[in-house]
């Protein structure tokens, strides 16, 4: 165990340390979380650029991304008859077990390989990869623990405050109709897994977009587009599933702790990159294994106090929800209006719950069942969760907080950086979910840093997996290139706790729509094998029933 610590230890002081010294030696009248902010930026800049290429639509700006993230989801809730509201009965009945009896004898997954892939915890996957083991009831609740986090609590905050309580609205419809892009790629992500000769499974669009397309005569499409996407998810990994959770993490330390200057973000970041190495590279996984029980605690605590502010503004309840339904049509000027703040809506619903990146059908491969539409299903339920009911709590706590703009004016400075109208001072994301919760609860911001860092952890974990399995895919499945993947990971903890939160959003909202492209066209030319795959698994459970 000590030679793995040392090995990380020494990775992250080759990769990471010693280059930073370096390059704050170069610069000493700025601090490394500058330098590194400034050598960043840039890149931040150019990738969204092209990622968020825009076209006109009636003088308003759209993002070509979001229009097809929108466009795709809608076309899937109609042509599967809204199957995210019809079914949603049948999918509560899937999780209860009412219909495991269909398992019975499933052609799975062996036990031994698939808990551990490449020496890592698997987190997300970890119930649902062993053979026999898991039910659909484990496999929605370890999903959903890993689902909500950061995007939930800071995400949605920076929402908000850029396009005001109407945002609300438009992250809710994308949660809805996210509910039936969910059930589509994870139906495809089941039924076009990998498994090896070791009973190790590797899954999700790089797979089914290569098998897919060539099903029909298409291998070089698919293969190109599969490459394609399994680029972006190493990307998402770096962004979203990383930098970004480092970056508020480690804002929030270092705004309890007290600690200022040129250098915070730096020193929390490499500890935590120190911590997630001994994970991912010392194959110490201990940690976590306590990460991962401890997560769906601390969701619940953080769900329990946004019900304990809404009740305790229950006079408010009303007005809230008026506001949120009038401003998603009528913004207020300077927010970019309707157009505006639904795009900002949809691209916080789209970090937060990844309907249609397909990151999600990597994890849900695993499970063992003779159906993959019955994992499809359970899917669609986590959409619903995070976004629609979670993220709407967090929203609501917000603008009870923000009374009538009596703390920030809704708007900020288009980024999520907001000026407090109380003290003056620029505050923003987890912050001011911060700010808003301790209101009502006092010195909550405590416990919320706890969740924060776990939530955090937890999210880079099963990110790491997510873009290991694609770096896999790209490189092959040798010890190099697993080591290669790992450190840049680390690399890029270090650097999401170091920036500014407007190049970490930027960033980290470009990386994970733009797995959007490939997987959105997959899914729009494979959807006949869901529908088909749907009706095979209604077929089985009107049998059952006589």
């Amino acid at each position: 165990m000590l030679k793995k610590i040392n090995r990380v230890l020494t990775l992250l002081a080759v990769f990471v340390i010693a280059p930073a010294i370096t390059f704050a030696q170069d610069a000493p009248k700025k601090g490394l979380d500058q330098r590194i902010n400034e050598w960043f930026q840039p890149i931040t800049d150019a990738t969204s650029r092209i990622v968020f290429y825009s076209i006109n639509l009636g003088g308003v700006q759209v993002p070509l991304v979001v229009m097809l993230l929108v466009s795709g989801a809608l076309f899937f809730t109609i042509r599967f008859s809204f199957v995210n509201i019809r079914k949603f009965g049948l999918a509560i009945n899937v999780v209860r077990g009412k219909y495991d009896d269909l398992e019975k004898d499933a052609p799975g997954v062996s036990a031994a390989g698939v808990n551990v892939a490449g020496g890592d915890i698997v987190d997300t996957i970890k119930n649902e990869a062993h053979h026999g083991e898991v039910n659909h009831f484990q496999a929605l609740a370890t999903a959903v623990s890993g689902t909500v986090g950061l995007g939930n609590i800071a995400g949605v905050a920076i929402a908000i405050a850029i396009g005001g309580p109407g945002a609300t609205f438009w992250m809710i419809v994308c949660g809805l109709l996210g509910m039936t892009s969910k059930f589509v790629e994870c139906t495809l992500g089941v039924k076009y897994r990998d498994i090896d000769k070791n009973g190790v499974v590797y899954g999700g669009p790089m797979y089914y977009l290569k098998k897919g397309f060539a099903e029909k005569g298409l291998a070089g499409i698919g293969k190109f587009l599969a490459v394609l996407f399994a680029i972006l998810c190493v990307g998402g990994s770096l962004g979203g599933g990383n930098a970004f959770q480092s970056n508020q993490a480690a804002a929030q330390i270092s705004g309890m702790l007290g600690m200022s200057g040129g250098s915070a973000g730096f020193f929390i970041g490499v500890i935590m990159a120190i911590i997630t190495g001994i994970v991912i590279i010392g194959g110490i996984k201990k940690i976590a294994t306590v990460t991962e029980k401890i997560v769906p605690f601390m969701a619940i605590i953080y769900i329990v106090a946004s019900l304990i502010i809404i009740f305790a503004n229950f006079s408010f309840i009303d007005d809230a929800f008026g506001m949120i339904f009038k401003e998603a049509f009528s913004p207020r000027a300077g927010l970019g209006g309707l157009m505006g703040v639904l795009i900002i809506g949809f691209k916080r619903a789209a970090f937060s719950n990844e309907a249609g990146a397909g990151s999600a059908s990597i994890a849900h491969s695993a499970v063992k069942t003779k159906y993959p539409a019955s994992e499809g299903v359970v899917s669609l339920l986590e959409p619903f969760i995070d976004t629609v009911v979670i993220c709407t709590m967090t929203a609501l706590v917000i603008i009870m907080f923000n009374k009538d703009g009596i703390m920030f004016p809704y708007g900020g400075d288009g980024r999520g950086s907001v000026v407090l109208n109380t003290t003056g001072a620029s505050t923003s994301g987890v912050d001011l979910t911060s700010m808003a919760y301790n209101e009502v609860i006092p010195h909550f911001s405590y416990v919320l840093t706890v969740a924060i860092v776990l939530f955090a952890f937890s999210t880079m974990i099963s990110w790491s997996y997510y873009g290991l399995q694609a770096w896999k895919f790209l490189f092959g499945r040798g010890k190099i290139a697993d080591l290669s993947y790992k450190v840049l990971f680390l690399v890029f903890v270090v650097i999401g706790a170091s920036v500014s939160l407007t190049a970490v959003t930027d960033f980290s909202d470009a990386m994970i729509l733009a797995m959007v492209f490939p997987n959105m066209i997959g899914l729009l030319f494979l959807f006949p094998k869901v529908r088909e795959e749907f009706k095979r698994y209604l077929a089985a459970i009107k049998n059952l029933k006589k």
